[in-house]
This record gives C-alpha cells, structure tokens and sequence, in this order.
C-alpha cells in the first residue's frame, strides 16, 4: 500500500524502535509541552535510546539555539548533544545562503536561533530595514512578547523588493496554558501588510526535510509528531512512515478527517508506542476490528462496536481511522463520530 492511498493505520510486529534507525522527534506537543515534559518522555527514550536507536529533535520553532534546546532536554532528563537538535532556522539559513552572497547582511524578525543559524553560514543578520546592501529578511517565532515593530520593519524591507524567508508557517504552538499563536500568524500579519508570500523552509516543506537529513544520516527514520499539517505532511512529502502521538494539539476528531496527505503511518498516546509493536488492523464483517473493537461506516456516522478493552481507546481509534480513510478515499471523512469518540474520551 503507498501512502497516497492509505487507508488505514499500519501494524508492526516488530517494536517501533527496532524497526527504525533513528527517531526524527517533535519536541512541542511530543517531548514538551510548555517547557514541562510530557508524561513518560524521559523514560521512553532513554529505552529506545538504551537500545540502539538514534534520536533527533526535530522542531519547527526557531526561537532557541541547539545548544538552548539540548540543555533544556537534558533539565528534563533527556540527555542531548546539540547536533542532535535540528531546527528551521538551521534549514532557512541555508535556503537563505543558496541564494545570497556570502557575508550578506539578512534582517532578522524573531529570536536567537535565527541569529545564530545565520551566523553558521556565513551571513550577517541585523536588525534594520535600513541597513545598506540588505540581502534577505527571515522571519521565525520570537516568542509571545516579540513586538509589533518588528513586524513593521519587515514589511519596510519587503516594499522595498527585499527577498523574504520564514522559518515555518505553525499557525499555533503549544504551551503550559493552552494553544497559542505560532509563527505563522505573525507570518499572515506580514503577508497582509505586504501582499508579498515568503520562501517557507519548515515541515512540511522539503528544506527541513533535507537539512535533517544531512545532519542526522539517517536511513531508516520515523518521523515522531503530534501535528498532522506539519510533523505528519512532512513525512508523507519525504516518504518516510511516521507516528502520530496524541499528547499534541491534533485530537481523535481532526485525526479521523484527515485527508491522505495527514494519514500518520501509527498513532499512540504517547512516546510509549516507540517501544511496542503496533496492532494490526483487519477488515471485519462491515468494518475494520482493532483490539476487540470494532468500526463501522453506517447511515452517516462512524459506529464504534463491541467491548474491547476500557483502556484501549487508541485500538479503539486505530479501526475508527480504518473505517474513516476508506469511507473517504483520497478526501476527507465527513461522517459523524461524535457518540464514537465520546465512547473512549476522545
């Protein structure tokens, strides 16, 4: 079966962290949520880890260095090297220097990550629209009190014809108190003052890809996200197999309407599923049977049958993703399943 035509969640009997080289991890939503680990991380990848499987932090967010974000793991109790830690502002600066002079002077819109990225391939970000000989401007999240003028200084350099590179387009971004606004809503508030549209290096897009790719070696990765549009598009536009872990923002309801761009080759609850095999799914009378439960497509709505066990709601789900991707072929589900996913607390 490719990935363009999947139609339902993948088993293995192997565990998943045997099957794969190396772990291409989100961090918010997947490792972090807030800068607090999230429940059984630490652990998890210290077995994976313990037994042979190599992990990279893959993270969209460009406000901190590698060297920020592997000290802040390893405060979490995940030991990390720096050159473990691949970021967008790694992957736009070498888009940026692809395409600009060495030495060239690159206006920066966000935080340190930026700059230091930048600084590794030989350009000179400044803070100016004004600045003589400005080659490029980047912009990536700088964090919720980066200011309005920031973005204003943008838009001066952008009218001006100056070229225009953003990290990612993450419209939101997890923290300790909820969703927030993620680097792509700053993004849309400079593309609707410039009517411009920004060269984007982040997932899903193919720059990130290839900068991990390049800094990690790796040749039998699982990509490991909790976001279907970025962590999960990704992988599909890399043909790599991926992992869905539900401790992120994407929820049973968006998992099950996903169209087969955002269909994750596993999902779990949590890091947990790195170390165990994944059940497999099997067509079953009207439906799709996962776990002891079973699926069906019916009278439009996704039915949830049988009584499998109270605490394998994500077998619960794995046949409801069946029923759902094949109801909606290469679309996405439009039937209910509301009174389905209430019935396991998703």
């Amino acid at each position: 079966m490719t990935r363009q035509s999947r139609t339902s969640p993948a088993g293995s009997e192997r565990s998943l962290h045997q099957a794969y080289d190396t772990a291409l991890l989100d961090l918010d939503g997947v490792v972090y949520a807030g800068g607090e680990a999230i429940g059984h991380a630490a652990e998890s990848l210290a077995a994976a880890r313990a037994d042979g499987m190599h992990l990279a932090y893959v993270t969209n967010n460009a406000l901190r260095t590698p060297e920020a974000v592997a000290e802040h793991l390893g405060e979490l109790g995940i030991p990390t090297e720096a050159g473990e830690v691949i970021t967008s502002a790694q992957a736009v600066a070498r888009l940026i220097s692809e395409q600009v002079a060495p030495g060239s002077k690159v206006l920066v819109i966000g935080g340190e990550g930026l700059r230091v990225a930048l600084r590794e391939r030989g350009l000179v970000p400044v803070e100016s629209a004004d600045e003589e000989g400005l080659a490029a401007v980047v912009q990536g999240y700088g964090g919720p009190d980066l200011p309005w003028s920031r973005f204003a200084e943008a838009s001066y350099a952008i009218h001006r014809g100056v070229p225009w590179f953003a990290s990612n387009t993450d419209l939101t971004i997890p923290g300790a108190r909820g969703i927030g606004p993620g680097n792509g809503a700053a993004v849309e508030v400079v593309r609707i003052a410039t009517g411009a549209e920004p060269q984007v290096a982040g997932k899903p897009l193919p720059p990130m890809h290839r900068e991990t790719v390049l800094r990690t070696g790796a040749e039998r990765p699982l990509v490991v996200g909790d976001r279907l549009d970025t962590d999960i598009e990704g992988a599909f536009n890399g043909d790599v197999d991926s992992l869905l872990v539900l401790t992120g923002v994407t929820d049973g309801a968006q998992l099950l309407r996903a169209e087969p761009a955002h269909r994750p080759t596993y999902v779990d609850r949590d890091l947990r599923g790195l170390l165990t095999g994944q059940p497999e799914v099997v067509a079953s009378g009207e439906g799709f049977r996962c776990g002891g439960w079973t699926a069906v497509a019916a009278a439009g709505v996704l039915e949830l049958r049988g009584e499998g066990d109270p605490n394998g709601c994500v077998d619960a789900l794995r046949a409801l993703c069946a029923a759902a991707w094949t109801q909606a072929g290469d679309g996405s589900c439009t039937l209910d399943a509301g009174k389905a996913l209430a019935r396991i607390g998703l």
